[in-house]
């Protein structure tokens, strides 16, 4: 049986970038078999986070997390293996550091809903819209 692969896409954010986290995190997504098949470190603008977090837009953390997302450095990766959207979210853990599961990257290293280090695409359609708006 051929084995479907997917492609998802993941953001390690600027909190990450500036506590020098970048390296652990892709060697924990790459030892639970991600591939990077493209990346780039970008400053994002604040156009750019708007448009890309537009489906939060009118929420109560939107400036926040317009803010946040435009505060530094983040790394922009189009990672890909079996089942890469469910297995990246299982990877990240919980939004909520608190609440995220033992031995996830949000649980080991975020502190806090906002600050949690690492943007994973939440289902496939998703995953293509945002591979579609960093990596043409």
């Amino acid at each position: 049986m051929k084995v479907k692969m997917e492609r998802t896409l993941g953001i390690l954010k600027p909190d990450c970038l500036k506590r020098k986290l970048m390296g652990t995190i892709i060697h924990r997504l790459e030892q639970e078999g991600f591939e990077i098949i493209e990346g780039m470190i970008k400053r994002l603008t604040i156009e750019e986070a708007e448009g890309f977090y537009t489906v939060h837009y009118g929420q109560p953390f939107y400036e926040k997390l317009i803010k946040f997302m435009t505060s530094g450095a983040v790394f922009v990766m189009l990672l890909e293996r079996e089942n890469a959207v469910s297995k990246l979210r299982e990877v990240m853990g919980n939004t909520d550091p608190a609440e995220a599961a033992l031995g996830t990257i949000r649980r080991e290293y975020a502190s806090d809903t906002r600050h949690n280090v690492i943007h994973g695409s939440d289902s496939l359609e998703n995953a293509q819209k945002e591979i579609e708006y960093f990596f043409s």
